[in-house]
């Protein structure tokens, strides 16, 4: 739909990432810039802002701090995890969607998100086709799982993968000061996919990294990692850095988290995870009768941006211009894609269906991962260092980041 009049709303969702931001500038500077686009909005809190009819008004930011928004970490406008059922069974959300964009005369919408605000951009995308509504809408990927379908990699992986990396040979030096055994357990964010706890392996780049990673695209067998860290521990007097993805999973699918957890779900069904290091520096310590130290990285690898990749900076906030662009000229129902080229790195944005991401999952490929399951080779190697290059250079006040301070005036 070509040649729209309007105004556009741009919503944050699922976990936060180091550079979500950074799109968030992207979409807010460039949709500033379009004739075409007469008032540009940020939803409170995602889709349920846009219910709720609590939006700011992004045209009375000062665009300095828009700026800003570049290195500052988390959803600066509020995420939320809120699925909306199908229009056929319940459309009730459809229709107050429907009433606040032609109240707001909202002809532009952009999500930016992982797998489950994709599904969310093509439902209502579909809902307002079928309703004959023109209002053309966007996917901006986001996601540090780097799961998302489609695209070479997510924004938010980079700098996240750069955290994972960066910590764990820090981890790495400080486990091996002593001459007695250590192992060490460190636990990694990643349900279904692996990509993250991949990542571990580029400390060894620097000769810093684990000795053994497991990834949840392969089952996971305990009596083969209590063998596989007691090999590890007899030829290095005990110091064994193992990392472990959250989402690792037995022969039936059972999360091994889960076993020993209480089975809480969250707002979309996902069982939560977490817990896992210890759960398995405890199995160690019983069979092994070695010091085990178990670490969660949890929250800190979503949110670090003091060491963002500049190269995923970059391209978060070029991802939210073409989003932009791409709507303006008529692009609906897409989700904007990074394709890489095969020799010097470097990125084109695409566009494809939104559809192909909705609840689809891309996993780290088996041939990049070792034969005993305990490893990942060269080819991922050559795929993830490209991403973490380049220092973010965040801006400071008294040693301390500064961050964006936007005035989030609510539109009435």
């Amino acid at each position: 739909m070509k040649n729209l009049k309007g105004a556009c709303i741009f919503g944050q969702s699922g976990g936060p990432t180091s550079v979500i931001n950074a799109s968030a500038a992207g979409v807010f500077i460039e949709a500033l810039k379009q004739e075409n686009i007469t008032k540009v909005y940020g939803a409170e809190h995602g889709i349920k802002g846009i219910l709720d009819e609590r939006f700011f008004d992004i045209n009375q930011e000062d665009v300095k701090e828009l700026e800003f928004l570049k290195n500052t970490p988390s959803s600066e406008l509020g995420s939320v995890r809120y699925k909306l059922k199908d229009a056929d069974v319940d459309d009730t959300d459809y229709k107050r969607l429907l009433e606040v964009f032609k109240k707001y005369n909202i002809r532009y919408f952009f999500y930016n998100g992982g797998n489950d605000s994709m599904d969310t951009c093509n439902k209502i995308s579909k809902y307002l086709q079928k309703v004959e509504y023109e209002c053309n809408v966007i996917g901006v990927p986001k996601t540090i799982d780097n799961d998302l379908a489609t695209t070479d990699h997510c924004p938010g992986y980079g700098s996240a993968a750069k955290y994972v990396a960066t910590t764990v040979a820090e981890v790495y030096k400080d486990m091996t000061v002593y001459n007695t055994g250590l192992i060490t357990v460190i636990e990694i964010m990643g349900r279904n996919a692996g990509w993250l706890t991949a990542a571990s392996a580029l400390a060894n780049e620097i000769g810093c990294g684990p000795d053994l990673i497991y990834l949840p695209e392969r089952d996971f067998d305990m009596d083969k990692f209590v063998a596989d860290v007691k090999k590890k521990a007899d030829e290095k007097n005990g110091q064994v850095m193992v990392c472990v993805s959250e989402g690792i999973h037995d022969k039936d699918g059972n999360y091994i988290s889960e076993l020993y957890a209480s089975g809480a779900k969250d707002s979309f069904g996902h069982t939560q995870l977490g817990g896992l290091a210890s759960v398995l520096a405890n199995v160690l310590k019983e069979k092994l009768g070695i010091k085990v130290r178990p670490i969660e990285f949890s929250l800190m690898q979503r949110c670090g941006a003091h060491i963002a990749s500049k190269t995923d900076i970059e391209e978060a906030f070029n991802a939210g211009i073409e989003a932009v662009k791409a709507a303006v000229r008529g692009e609906t129902d897409k989700m904007v894609c990074f394709k890489r080229t095969k020799e010097n790195y470097e990125i084109e944005y695409i566009l494809l269906d939104v559809a192909l991401a909705a609840n689809a999952e891309k996993k780290v490929p088996d041939e990049w991962i070792n034969k005993e399951g305990n490893g990942v080779l060269k080819g991922f190697v050559d795929y993830a260092l490209p991403l973490i290059q380049g220092e973010a250079n965040q801006p400071k006040v008294n040693g301390l980041p500064r961050f964006a301070h936007l005035k989030k005036v609510l539109v009435k």
